[in-house]
């Protein structure tokens, strides 16, 4: 199963994917504004919960309000100011203690 997140300046929304491309459960969280910290915290709590509500660990996506360096690793051009310059990627591998795809959200939504 895989879970996708919108990490949006105002809300964070998961949902999870059944194999089969079902719908399993859709939740939102409002993002904390201008709190790099507090908002990986949110995330992982919202990837908590949409694992303990499906009962596995899933594969995560995250579309971002920015985009990766590719010569940094850091995220840029965020609405999101808290996000510009932080590894966003990295940490959020660490906190979830597994593999993070990250993308732009507008590349996402094409």
């Amino acid at each position: 199963m895989r879970i996708g997140i919108d990490l949006g300046g105002t809300k964070i929304e998961g949902i999870v994917i059944a194999p089969n491309g079902d719908e399993l459960i859709r939740h939102r969280v409002l993002t904390p504004q201008g709190e790099y910290e507090n908002t990986l915290a949110t995330v992982a709590r919202l990837v908590e919960f949409l694992e303990e509500q499906v009962g596995q660990r899933c594969s995560i996506g995250i579309g971002t309000p920015g985009a990766v360096s590719a010569a940094t690793g850091r995220m840029k051009n965020c609405n999101s100011a808290c996000l510009n310059g932080k590894p966003l990627h990295d940490d959020l591998e660490k906190i979830l203690k597994q593999p993070v795809r990250i993308a732009n959200d507008a590349d996402c939504f094409a």
